[in-house]
């Protein structure tokens, strides 16, 4: 967020103390080095100061320093899909962590290694976005259950999916808006979830496409409203 001619108010997620606003002086100048570690989608080291004895108090603390671990941006801004992809990861990490100064360990991690994934290209960066999806509705207590009924825990496969319910129901527990995808669909989402990436970079588009659906109404159904870049993103 710009602040004043030449300043801007950023946010971090920090390993330590979660999700932190801070005001970074003179980073919109165009000869500012410092500016260009803060950018989007950096994993950087951080020197913050801040009056009193806590990090989160009345007043935003200042970023006084910050030093380049990983510039995952150069790989990712230069291709739409990468950086709509990524996008989306960032506003999906800042809304899973919506109160500042709670340590936010897991989230943290698992979007640095989100970020790494893109920038390398190592797979789609649908893929990569939907595993990242999956994988913070798990850390943060929603997991879905793309296999064993949610409700009962009858040993799957089966046939239905109920965002409402947490994911693969039964014939006797499916209730109304409950959906039928495909075999191969469930399977995609549970190779996403589980890291099975040989499983999921041979599977076709189309179940790649109804999957994303899936997790996308997944995710809007727990977050209560939808991701604003989420519509940019290809599929």
């Amino acid at each position: 967020q710009k602040l004043g001619e030449a300043d801007r108010i950023i946010t971090l997620l920090t390993r330590g103390h979660g999700r932190v606003r801070a005001v970074a002086r003179g980073v919109r100048r165009t000869k500012s080095k410092f500016g260009a570690r803060l950018e989007p989608f950096s994993h950087v080291d951080v020197q913050f100061f801040a009056r009193g004895s806590e990090l989160i108090g009345r007043g935003l603390p200042l970023c006084t320093q910050s030093e380049t671990i990983a510039p995952y941006g150069g790989g990712i801004v230069t291709d739409y899909a990468r950086y709509t992809a990524g996008t989306a990861m960032l506003e999906t990490a800042e809304r899973f962590t919506d109160h500042e100064g709670e340590p936010a360990v897991q989230q943290y991690l698992l979007l640095v290694g989100a970020l790494r994934t893109l920038a390398r290209g190592e797979h789609a960066p649908h893929l990569v976005l939907d595993a990242f999806l999956l994988r913070s509705l798990a850390v943060n207590g929603y997991a879905p259950s793309f296999g064993d009924c949610a409700k009962c825990g009858m040993p799957g496969p089966n046939r239905f999916f109920s965002v409402a319910s947490g994911g693969s129901v039964c014939v006797d527990c499916r209730v109304p808006g409950s959906v039928v995808p495909s075999p191969q669909t469930l399977v995609l989402l549970g190779a996403l979830l589980t890291g099975d990436w040989e499983t999921a970079d041979a599977c076709e588009a189309r179940y790649v496409r109804e999957g994303s659906g899936l997790v996308s109404a997944y995710l809007h159904w727990h977050l209560e409203r939808g991701l604003r870049s989420l519509r940019y993103v290809e599929k």
